[in-house]
């Protein structure tokens, strides 16, 4: 099985958020091991870049747009967009969206480029957000969509902790590299 992760850039951004493509690929061997340890499924790990040009206000890329581009590219892949756009609709509160092996979050631009803790911040934990949607819904947890944004709602307002990682993968108390939901829940 194969997840893929696909960073969708502008092409007049891409010298200037190189640093967040490379993050990009530390994260992605971060949750090859971190979906293995905790739902005992492993996948391979790609990742690319899409770029786009500008387009019409008529043109403007969206959800739909993303879903025909992992259908042609292949709907057994479990692709996973990161985006510089907000989808126009979704059901989650953390700005993604989830299907079946489709996932995709607005991938926010940090004001410094290599602030690390901003991108496991805002962006890593969003995307562990969405995998537990799939990894739930692989496993046949019916309430998975609701159970997920329990959890959620408790990291910001009940002050549940999310799990930090250091660069190693492993769980740490120092400066984490990778922070994800708490899924002491949702474990196998």
């Amino acid at each position: 099985m194969l997840l893929h992760f696909i960073f969708v850039i502008k092409e007049e951004d891409i010298q200037k958020r190189k640093s967040e493509f490379e993050y990009i690929k530390k994260m992605a061997q971060f949750y090859k091991k971190w979906i293995n340890d905790n739902f005992g499924i492993n996948y391979e790990i790609q990742c690319d870049e899409l770029i786009t040009k500008p387009r019409s206000i008529f043109q403007k890329l969206d959800t739909h747009t993303l879903v025909r581009d992992h259908e042609q590219r292949g709907k057994d892949t479990y692709h996973f967009y990161l985006t510089h756009f907000k989808p126009l609709w979704t059901d989650c509160t953390c700005e993604g969206y989830h299907a079946e092996n489709f996932g995709m979050i607005f991938w926010q631009k940090p004001n410094v480029s290599d602030d690390i803790l901003f991108l496991a911040e805002k962006n890593c934990t969003t995307v562990s957000h969405e995998i537990i949607h799939e990894m739930l819904r692989i496993k046949g947890n019916k309430k998975y969509i609701h159970e997920v944004h329990d959890v959620w709602t408790k990291h910001f307002y009940e002050q549940l902790e999310f799990q930090q990682y250091g660069e190693d993968f492993e769980s740490t108390d120092g400066k984490p590299m990778f922070l994800t939901m708490d899924i002491s829940k949702f474990k196998n």
